[in-house]
């Protein structure tokens, strides 16, 4: 990926009020690649004390659609046009992975997936697979 197209998403992840409140940081950013790290925070959790789904789809979808962008040219943006999430495990740990990824490239649509994982003590959750189509913009 160019330095220009990393810049451009680091500036965009940095524009998203939602991400900065929940904590989240850009981990890994590769063409077709994103990773997307989220601490459980206390306001991010549900009654029971582990993370609220909300937090969880957030940063997938978040994931995911950066890593669509990461495979379009200069000046184009993504939207999420749908995205389907399956909870897998409850989660619990300290803080939360996405890991974004390109399916299928395509001119109109994006076919995108992220898996989520809860981290407690090193150890890895698999807690959520979200698979979604992301719809390119090109520069207006």
């Amino acid at each position: 990926m160019s330095p220009d197209k990393a810049k451009q998403i680091r500036s965009s992840f940095s524009a998203q009020s939602l991400m900065a409140t929940l904590g989240a940081e850009i981990a890994l950013l590769e063409r077709g690649t994103v990773e997307i790290r989220a601490p459980i925070l206390p306001g991010s959790r549900q009654q029971h004390g582990i993370a609220h789904a909300g937090l969880t789809f957030s940063i997938g979808d978040s994931a995911a659609g950066y890593a669509a962008l990461s495979t379009m040219p200069d000046g184009y943006e993504v939207l999420t046009t749908e995205m389907k999430i399956n909870l897998l495990a409850p989660a619990k740990g300290d803080y939360l992975i996405a890991r974004g990824r390109v399916i299928k490239p395509g001119r109109r649509l994006v076919i995108v997936q992220a898996d989520v994982f809860a981290v407690e003590t090193d150890e890895e959750t698999h807690v959520a697979l979200l698979t979604g189509t992301m719809m390119p913009m090109a520069p207006a």
